[in-house]
Formats: C-alpha cells, structure tokens, sequence
C-alpha cells in the first residue's frame, strides 16, 4: 500500500486531469443502471400491461444513454492515454536525472543492460498501475456499489443470494495477489538479467566474432531467454488455475440468483421484471470481477516494477555534486597527504600517498599494471573518495569543493576514446557550448584531427556512430583529444591519451600537448618513454605505493625500479632519443 500511495502522489502533477478523468468515470459508471432499468419496464411496464406506444419513448432513452456513456468512455481513454504519456515521460526524465547525480562506483555494481530495462520497461509498467489499474480499479468499485444499490432497492432478499459468492471470490483473489507478487518479482529480475546480456553481447559483438564465440554466446543468451520464459509460466501456471475456479464461482452465483426469483416470483414476492433486471445486472455487478485477473497483474506487476524504480530514486545523491566551495580562482597547487584508497573489501589500492605538486608541474604517473595510477587521477576527479588522509587544491580540502565546480576546471583525455552517437560538432561542444566553429577547428588542428574530419562528406555534422565506431581508434582519441583543447582547462588529466596513435600522429599530437600543458598542472600516465621523459617529475607507484620520484636522468642515473621499468617497457620504444 505504501508503494501505491507513492505511485498515485504522482498524479498531483496533472491535477486537473486526474480529477476530470475521475469524474467521467463516475458518470459513466452511473449510466450502467439504464440497461437492467429499461429492460425492468419493458417486461414489467410495456409488456405486462401492453402500452405498444412506450416502446420508441422507452427505446430511444436507452440508445441515448448508452450514446453517451460510450463517448464518455471514448473521451475518458483519450485522456488517460494523453496521462500516461506525460507521466511516463516526467518519471522517465525524473529517473534518468537522478542516474546522472549518483556517484561512479554505482554503476560499478549495476549493469547498463539491467538500468536500461528499469528505465525503459519498469516506468511504463508502473505508469499502467495509475492509468489502467487506479482508473479500472475505481470505475469497478463505483459499478459494484451502484449496482448493488440498485438491486437492494429493488430486492434485499435476492441481492444477498446473488452476492453469495463475493466473498469467495475476494478471498481467493487476495490470497493469489499476495503469492504473485514474488513470482512477477522473479520474472522481471530475469528479464533484467536477459537484457544485460543481450547489452553485453551487442557491444562486445566483436570480440564474440574475433574468437568465434558465437555458440557459446547464444547457448548464455538461450538459458537467460529459457530462464525469462519459466519465471513467466511460473505465474501463468497460477493464473490457469484460479481465474477459471473464480469464474466457476461466479457464474454459479447466476443459477442460484436465477432459482430463487424464479421461486419468489411463483410466490408473487417478485416481479417478472425484477428478476430479469437482476440477471441482466448481473453482468454488470461481474464484469469488474472479470477484471480481478489483468487488473492484478498490473498491480503486482506495477508494484514490483515501482520498488525496483524507487530504490535508484531513494538511492543517496552523489555528495558535494553541486554544493561545496567554489574558489574564485584555480592556481594549481596540489598536495597528497597520506591518502589512501580502497575498493570494498579489496588490498589498498592507494597506500599511505604523500605527494605536493606545484602549480604548472607536470608529473609522470609511472609504473606496473595495477600499481594505482588510474586511481590517483580518479581521486582527482572526485569519482571516488580517499578512505583514509586528504587532498588538498590551492590549500582548500578536495573533500569540501563542489565536484561541478572542480571538474569543469579539469580535462580528462581517457586510455579509451568514447565518443557519443551524434555529430561530430555536438561531441566537441561538450566542451564549450558556445564555442564557433573557427574555435572548432582550430581545436582539430591543434589535434592533428582536421585533415580526416574535412575529408568526410558531412565535415563537423558527421555522425560519430556508437562509441565513435566510423573511426579509427587513433582518430577517436584526437578527436579527444580536441575536445581537450577546446575546453583549454588549468588542469589536465591524459591517462595513456597518445596510446592508440601511431609514431608519426604521436609526434604532430604530442607538440600540441604540450602546447596545451603549458602554465597548466598536468598529470600524465604513460607507457611510452617520450611522453613519460618529458615531464618535470616522473613518480613511481608500486602496489599503490611512491616508491620513488624525480627527472627522467635523475631517476635512470639511481638505477632503481624506475631503470629496471624502463628497461623492460620501454625497450621497444621506437624513439629513445625523443
């Protein structure tokens, strides 16, 4: 019922909607006593005292009321229609803003497959509790009141005979509203899970192509599918078994409603009429019973998708987002003390890190696979936290600075290039939204990009493709690269940035980087000896530890890890003398 109650809060966003929908069905609702009414006075009033000329007048009422509640029920679709539409968009839009504000190591646990399935399945599913499931549910509870208004008005005797069987009918309903919901639970987790991996398929395709996976890929495809499909039964089976025992009950409400007016009307307790308005009623008083079966399966169904919604929304906020300090000014000035970082239950990945860099200073992150440099520039960007010491910007705590102020001072040029699926301009935008096109390609250029970007037919309107798969690697990562430049930012992050260019674009790039490092603090990671030899101070981690530190001469002329590092990486560096 919580769950419910939160869902319909979210029609107080249409309120004049909401109640004018409410409204029709109420008066389409009250129009469902004209059939029973008007079959009663044709038994009872046209044919029991033979007036031929009530007929038109008697008939023409009835087709006109019925007229009318048809149009209403047109009008009442249409905008329920026109509701969901609205809600399905305003809580889609509420969820995908409330995914960009949680932190990184969220997305570390969840899958894209599975947060793509709550968005775009589990909103419209619970959408459909306030549309169909409120709306059908109220408009049900009205009829079963009114009609039952109107047969005890008529006959209180053979309304409690013809109501003999609700009871039984609302206890097996309840009892199977309740079983259903861990099994509906069930079923659109391993729909969750067939979509992560139906994501994960599509985007490593290639990887299942390169080692010739493929049986094996649709053998896990198939089980998820089998999986999906048995969940589903599991519900089925339950359903198969009691809306047709629910039938049986009902129908056999109308033998004995039947048996008794026919008894009471041999006794001259009843009317002709009477019973035949009440079998006629009948159906009305059991049509919303014949509704029990979809309406619980979208309130089950709802319900679950609605928990599974609410709990990215109750998720916490990712802290310090847009709150915290934002200093006037960015000098540069960064300082490490004893910082340490560890994820879950995992060995430090930072150990006890004490490092000052002065502003402008360009530092060389150097060392084996796993030895934390990609997390020190993650710190950095705040998308994890230090579990132990601190950080310190221009003398300010990182800890207490707005994370939106502090990365729009920083560039970020990854190991792997992502590119979005839109032109190329909108790419570059992200780094200045107002940047011209003469700044855009002066950006390129700096890049060593302008040449392939203006030999394709649609220039800067070129759409990237998914994760910019029209192009190369090396030109992903210029186009970059670019982007970098263009947001000309005072702190500068290149994690393997020249990793996927050949000798001679690296060497056209690496001028611009440097050109780009200029007056700025740079932080560098780098297996190739001439990015990393060029840098003011060159530190090496080993298991999350500064093991050392100082120039490229200073540190080979001491002959300690670093030597050793660059004798075994850096052997097949083409250009040692960069």
């Amino acid at each position: 019922m919580a769950t419910l109650a939160r869902i319909l809060r979210h029609t107080v966003r249409f309120p004049a909607q909401s109640l004018l929908s409410l409204l029709m069905a109420v008066l389409c609702t009250a129009l469902v006593l004209v059939l029973p009414g008007i079959t009663m006075r044709f038994i009872d009033d046209i044919i029991a005292k033979n007036r031929p000329d009530l007929i038109l007048s008697t008939a023409a009422l009835g087709i006109g009321a019925i007229f009318v509640r048809q149009l209403l029920f047109t009008l009442r679709t249409y905008l329920n229609n026109s509701l969901e539409l609205k809600l399905t968009h305003l809580i889609r839009v509420e969820l995908y803003d409330k995914l960009q504000r949680l932190p990184v190591k969220w997305f570390d646990s969840n899958s894209s497959g599975e947060i793509m399935s709550r968005v775009a399945d589990d909103v419209p599913a619970m959408d459909r509790v306030i549309i169909e499931g409120v709306d059908q549910a109220i408009a049900a509870v009205l009829q079963l009141v009114i009609i039952i208004g109107y047969m005890l008005y008529h006959s209180w005797q053979l309304t409690l005979v013809t109501l003999i069987p609700l009871p039984v009918i609302g206890l097996i309903t309840t009892w199977w509203a309740r079983r259903s919901e861990p099994l509906w639970r069930a079923s659109s987790e391993a729909s969750s899970a067939l979509n992560a991996i139906l994501h994960d398929n599509l985007s490593g395709i290639r990887q299942i192509k390169a080692y010739t996976v493929e049986p094996k890929a649709l053998e896990t495809f198939d089980k998820a599918s089998r999986e999906v499909g048995e969940r589903h039964m599991t519900v089925m089976r339950g359903q198969a078994v009691v809306w047709p025992g629910v039938s049986l009950i009902a129908e056999s409400g109308i033998i004995l409603m039947v048996a008794f007016g026919a008894w009471w009307t041999l006794q001259g307790n009843l009317s002709p009429g009477i019973v035949i308005a009440f079998l006629v009623a009948w159906g009305f008083l059991f049509d919303p019973i014949s509704r029990i079966n979809p309406l619980t399966q979208t309130f089950t169904r709802g319900s679950v998708s609605a928990k599974r919604i609410f709990a990215i929304i109750d998720t916490p906020d990712e802290s310090h987002l847009t709150e915290g300090d934002r200093p006037a000014g960015f000098c540069g000035h960064l300082r490490f003390e004893n910082v340490s970082f560890t994820y879950a239950d995992q060995a430090p990945v930072i150990n006890g890190l004490t490092l000052e860099v002065q502003p402008g200073e360009t530092i060389a992150l150097v060392g084996a696979t796993g030895a934390g440099k990609s997390t020190v520039l993650n710190l950095l960007t705040r998308f994890y936290e230090p579990t132990a010491g601190r950080i310190l910007i221009d003398g300010v705590p990182l800890a207490g600075v707005s994370k939106e102020w502090l990365r729009d001072q920083l560039g970020y040029v990854t190991q792997e290039s992502f590119l979005f699926n839109t032109s190329l301009r909108e790419n570059l935008l992200l780094a200045k939204h107002d940047a011209s096109d003469q700044e855009l390609w002066s950006a390129l250029e700096a890049a060593n990009a302008a040449a392939f970007v203006r030999a394709t037919p649609e220039g800067l309107d070129t759409l990237a493709g998914e994760r910019g798969s029209r192009f190369s690697g090396g030109e992903k990562q210029r186009l970059s690269i670019a982007r970098a430049l263009l947001k000309n930012p005072p702190l500068l992050l290149l994690d393997e940035a020249t990793s996927a260019l050949d000798n001679t674009t690296e060497r056209l790039v690496q001028q611009a980087l440097e050109n780009l490092r200029s007056d700025r603090t740079c932080f560098v990671i780098a297996h190739r000896l001439s990015t990393v030899q060029k840098a003011d101070r060159i530190c090496v981690l080993h298991h999350g530890k500064l093991i050392e530190q100082g120039t490229h001469a200073d540190l080979l002329a001491h002959g300690g890890a670093y030597a050793r590092l660059c004798e075994a990486t850096f052997a097949n560096d083409p250009r040692p003398d960069a």
